[in-house]
């Protein structure tokens, strides 16, 4: 009996110690951030965590918490900061309170077209704004695009600058967007984005702008009747990575995570169509 009983503890601490080893072998990055799971951000980055999957072999792979469930952008990057999340997306409008580089990106009408925004965003400036945060332990891997903002409303619909005078326009909590509509008459009030539908309901605020994903999937058709295409701003969305986190992998890890962030960019631009 003593023998049979040593057996099966003998492969019970085999079978522990293989677990455990699998354990170790297999990696999950948590990833959050605010976007509805329709969002063509959301999507490519679906894909990314996809083909992470596939190329590590399982090895190292991505759990996404979508549509606030882990907060705002604000305070996703605060948690990315103290290493309670290893991966999240934000607005280049919000990563600028922490990397001020950034705010170019939110200057209005700078690009020409697609092809000029995809031209700044993979080439040599694009690389130096992903790297501008690594002091603040934010490591951008890639830029995704979020589509052209534009300002829609309750009321009237917004047609030149001056249509903005007098009106409580959403902004996202960061200086550039605050002044471009200062600049263009409006009263930019910073709410998050969380809470915008109910402001936008109870007439906290007159309209916003954004981009039309994301007018789209937020509903806020329902309230606001006016989207007034003027593609003022093409604010990127950035794909970010706690520096610790990044340093913890193997170069073999990171090889894996890079490709598959580069390969998703494409896949997200096909799906904003």
């Amino acid at each position: 009996m003593k023998i049979i009983l040593k057996i099966i503890f003998s492969g019970l601490i085999i079978v522990s110690i293989s677990a455990c080893n699998n354990e170790k072998q297999h990696k999950v990055l948590k990833l959050a951030h605010g976007l509805d799971i329709n969002h063509p951000v959301h999507l490519g980055m679906v894909y990314m965590a996809g083909l992470l999957e596939k190329k590590s072999g399982g090895k190292l792979s991505i759990k996404i918490y979508p549509g606030g469930q882990l907060g705002g952008e604000r305070q996703c990057l605060e948690l990315l900061q103290i290493s309670s999340l290893d991966m999240t997306k934000v607005s280049s409008a919000i990563i600028e309170n922490f990397a001020p580089k950034y705010k170019v990106l939110g200057l209005p009408y700078i690009f020409r077209d697609k092809q000029h925004l995809y031209n700044v965003l993979d080439g040599s400036i694009g690389e130096e704004l992903l790297l501008d945060g690594d002091k603040y332990w934010l490591r951008g891997l890639c830029f995704y695009d979020a589509g052209a903002r534009s300002f829609y409303s309750i009321d009237k619909p917004i047609l030149k600058p001056e249509d903005l005078k007098g009106m409580k326009i959403r902004v996202m909590k960061s200086s550039t967007p605050v002044l471009m509509v200062e600049a263009f008459s409006g009263s930019p009030t910073p709410i998050s984005w969380g809470e915008l539908y109910t402001s936008l309901q109870q007439r906290v605020v007159d309209g916003a702008e954004n981009n039309p994903p994301s007018f789209y999937t937020s509903h806020h058709y329902e309230v606001c009747k006016h989207y007034s295409l003027d593609e003022h701003t093409a604010v990127p969305d950035v794909l970010l990575i706690n520096t610790h986190t990044w340093d913890k992998l193997t170069d073999q890890e990171k090889t894996w995570l890079q490709e598959a962030a580069k390969e998703s960019v494409t896949e997200n631009r096909k799906n904003l169509g």
